[in-house]
């Protein structure tokens, strides 16, 4: 049995009273047709065996932002059965060194077992284009791959509840070009890639005259044929469950303790966790032409997948959308390039590790690290948080620029409050009065306002000043006692 009493208590700071009241008086910001989990959990709570049937749909998604590790799975189940609803308003409320030290838990569980195939070791989708096949395509005709289709991403739970997400009517009809796509950039960022010390077989793409056997050569040679590429910085909430109730989207962020406190509004007031919910980040190829168009994303997924990837699927209204850079032209290049380096790496290390658990999610990053890499080359600065990958892996890969990209960015396993620009710089909008989760809003206004006047609490300096005014109060009161004990006439 798993001993879980310290970290139930860490996660029941969350929900204190008072958290309740703060939701319930900011409903407004939720968007329309759209429904709380601790909602939805209390009135489905009395169906028979419906609890059971929704635990085993957790983590089925991509860009969920966070994988229940063991320990996170059974207090979320513990949270659920017990019918405790406001733990699960701003669930886990871990940080996220608390969230990566149960992944070492988790990998002490797989040891302890014997190794399992993990099916596609790279954990690549190539398509057609096998590595040991040598060949030339050509990207001049339409593509032939099949459109989109919701078998197997759209489930139905229950008479009320489906998980998974509908077509996005402006990306889903670009299905085929955009598989097409994801699987060309895939095998074009494999070549040169060598497992066994022996080189895949070559591939190259041809369009409009242009060859190219790189990612970055294909944006080169879509837009020397008269289309228009841009690559983008895209932040997300994560949605950990891509639930549906009743018609309705089920609001389902994870939450994460920042380090940092929310100031307080009255000096007699305690301030409170700055808690935030998990971004999702990825870079998006919007392609528009003559001959192609596609929208295709890169990220390393909680699938522990690193690939291009099709971006068919519509986002929840709540999780918003930001684009923090826009890359065209050379820098447009440049990130493709850097991007298939990464996918390269990251199928290295996939063959290096395989029965890593959650295929290496958190202990390889999450999908923030990528992102916070090339973000740090391209601009000097990293505004991504959380960063967990742990880079002395990246060594058992031979791309000596992915090692120097990886260690240049922040890691947050170590405890160690992050940087108020990345905390702030993750979220899905600057505009902080227009965030769509109840009780969030006032919180990131407030703490923003703080940093900006030099005036930010964390948690580590709220210990200190605490324990400082402990520990004049205890003075004071053991002046006064000894000044007393003095004062007393002698018999």
């Amino acid at each position: 049995m798993l001993r879980l009493s310290p970290l139930l208590l860490l996660a029941g700071c969350a929900t204190k009273e008072g958290t309740s009241e703060r939701i319930a008086q900011d409903m407004s910001a939720m968007p329309p047709n759209t429904v709380m989990l601790s909602q939805t959990m209390r009135e489905l709570s009395a169906e028979p065996g419906f609890t059971e049937a929704l635990l085993q749909q957790i983590d089925k998604g991509q860009k969920n932002g966070a994988v229940l590790t063991p320990k996170l799975f059974y207090l979320f189940r513990s949270i659920v059965l017990g019918k405790d609803w406001r733990g699960l308003d701003r669930f886990p409320g871990w940080t996220i060194h608390q969230v990566t030290q149960t992944v070492d838990l988790g990998e002490s569980l797989l040891k302890k077992q014997e190794a399992a195939p993990m099916g596609d070791v790279l954990k690549v989708q190539l398509g057609l284009y096998a590595l040991d096949k040598a060949e030339t395509i050509s990207l001049d005709q339409p593509s032939t791959l099949p459109g989109f289709t919701t078998n197997g991403l759209v489930e139905k739970v229950s008479e009320t509840v489906v998980r998974g997400d509908a077509p996005d009517p402006q990306l889903a009809p670009m299905h085929a070009e955009s598989a097409r796509l994801a699987e060309v950039l895939n095998r074009l960022s494999l070549n040169g890639f060598r497992p066994d010390g022996k080189d895949t077989a070559p591939f190259k793409a041809e369009l409009s005259g242009h060859t190219a056997s790189t990612p970055e050569q294909i944006v080169q040679a879509l837009t020397a044929s008269g289309h228009t590429v841009t690559v983008a910085d895209a932040r997300y909430f994560a949605n950990f469950g891509h639930f549906h109730y009743k018609a309705q989207d089920v609001q389902m962020p994870f939450w994460l303790d920042t380090g940092l406190r929310v100031p307080r509004e009255h000096w007699w007031q305690k301030s409170r966790k700055f808690l935030i919910p998990v971004a999702h980040a990825e870079y998006e190829w919007i392609v528009s032409g003559p001959k192609i168009n596609a929208d295709v994303t890169f990220y390393f997924g909680i699938d522990g997948r690193a690939e291009f990837r099709t971006n068919d699927q519509l986002n929840q209204p709540w999780v918003m959308k930001r684009f923090a850079h826009q890359y065209q032209g050379a820098d447009a290049v440049e990130v493709t390039r850097l991007t298939g380096s990464l996918l390269r790496a990251y199928a290295y290390l996939h063959t290096a590790h395989p029965q890593l658990p959650f295929g290496g999610y958190y202990t390889l990053g999450v999908c923030q690290d990528v992102v916070a890499a090339i973000e740090q080359k391209m601009t000097g600065r990293s505004t991504m948080y959380p960063d967990t990958a742990q880079t002395e892996l990246f060594r058992d890969q031979p791309d000596d620029e992915v090692y120097r990209l990886m260690s240049a960015i922040p890691k947050d396993t170590e405890g160690k409050v992050p940087a108020p620009e990345r905390i702030f710089g993750s979220l899905p909008t600057t505009e902080y009065a227009r965030l769509t989760i109840p009780g969030l809003r006032e919180d990131v206004q407030r703490t923003y306002s703080a940093w900006q006047a030099g005036q930010l609490e964390s948690e580590h300096s709220y210990a200190r000043r605490t324990f400082t005014l402990v520990g004049v109060v205890a003075a004071s009161l053991l002046v006064i006692y000894l000044q007393r004990t003095r004062r007393r006439p002698q018999v």
